[in-house]
């Protein structure tokens, strides 16, 4: 597998990137894993979007979904296809109103995923916890059926302790990391100490600190998350195109 990152940040894009999106690869199968603003041209630098087997969609907040839109219409305004001739955007259906979106004639499909199954997308096996956020939201987990490969991505959500057993072992875990150490009050999201935390009580392989800040100093958010996750543990910050074998 290789996961490439097409966004990053949390809440809006910033400084030329963009918000919320992953773009997993294995053999010639390509998933995008939500697609938030700035996405689609972010994703046009390193894939032609009509080359996507499939979309899903950890929930239906804008920074995750916003270019879901624009990509539609891309499908609609190119009839070259590659593989697939409509695209399956998978998203879970407690939002009845934004599932009915992922339809657009001709071009995308709303699939339902069921949070208590497993969903076989191509060459993927993924599996589903709901996170502790405003709004339904899940983190998944995601086997590559030929290899054992995990990769574990929190999607939005505040520290909760079921998330442990959830990411254990996972080759690479994508943390949503929105806050520094310091943060207090209500969070709906993790902090960097939270996510070093969660991958060392996991036996994570490897930690990818995503869902950033716009504003802040990044070194210090990952010194922060590799204090809590030990000296050993390899942390990368997300940053646009970066591309990571897992």
């Amino acid at each position: 597998m290789k996961l490439t990152v097409i966004g990053f940040l949390g809440g809006y894009p910033a400084d030329g990137n963009a918000t919320s999106s992953y773009l997993l690869e294995s053999g010639n199968f390509k998933l995008l894993i939500d697609c938030g603003s700035g996405a689609l041209l972010s994703l046009e630098q390193v894939l032609d979007p009509l080359k996507l087997n499939a979309v899903i969609l950890s929930h239906y907040h804008h920074d995750h979904t916003a270019d879901v839109g624009v990509l539609q219409y891309y499908w609609q305004l190119h009839e070259k296809r590659y593989t697939e001739p409509i695209l399956p955007i998978y998203g879970h259906t407690l939002d009845t109103i934004n599932f009915k979106g992922l339809d657009w004639p001709n071009s995308t499909k709303g699939v339902a995923y069921d949070p208590d199954k497993t969903t076989h997308i191509g060459p993927f096996d993924l599996t589903f916890i709901k996170t502790h956020h405003p709004v339904p939201a899940f983190a998944m987990r995601i086997k590559e059926a030929a290899t054992g490969k995990v990769l574990v991505f929190t999607a939005d959500t505040a520290y909760f302790e079921e998330l442990t057993d959830f990411v254990k072992n996972a080759d690479l875990l994508m943390t949503d990391t929105n806050f520094f150490a310091d943060k207090t009050g209500q969070k709906w999201h993790m902090t960097s100490t939270e996510s070093g935390q969660l991958a060392h009580d996991s036996g994570a392989h490897k930690l990818l600190l995503t869902h950033l800040p716009a504003i802040g100093n990044y070194q210090q958010l990952k010194h922060e998350a590799q204090q809590s996750a030990g000296a050993d543990l390899p942390i990368l910050l997300a940053k646009t195109h970066l591309s990571v074998d897992i």
